[in-house]
């Protein structure tokens, strides 16, 4: 059974940073693409990156050079590093297997606001 828990979200000041976490168990890692979604209140899902099996990694236009996406393979673990928060980037964070959102997935709020 796929499992991806989540972590690290809270309330941020503008300007400010967060590292997500995922950890995940239930299938061979290693060999997954993983990627970063969000969820804004009443909006639908928001892909913002991706971390493929070489290590290559893509962002969505509105969080380059803000977000950086890394995993380690010998842990099963996939981290967001979000820097310069902007209000506009509330929303729930969920990681994702190969670009599919599990629906048991909870992840982790992160709220922005002065």
């Amino acid at each position: 059974e796929v499992q991806l828990v989540e972590s690290g979200g809270g309330f941020v000041q503008p300007g400010g940073s967060l590292r997500l976490s995922c950890k995940a168990s239930g299938f061979t890692f290693s060999l997954s693409t993983m990627s970063w979604v969000r969820q804004a209140p009443g909006k639908g899902l928001d892909w913002v990156a991706h971390i493929y099996t070489d290590m290559r990694t893509t962002y969505a236009d509105a969080v380059k050079g803000r977000f950086t996406i890394s995993r380690d393979n010998a842990k099963n673990m996939v981290y967001l590093q979000i820097d310069s928060l902007k209000p506009e980037d509330t929303a729930v964070y969920y990681c994702a297997k190969d670009f599919k959102k599990e629906p048991s997935a909870q992840g982790t709020q992160v709220i922005v606001s002065s």
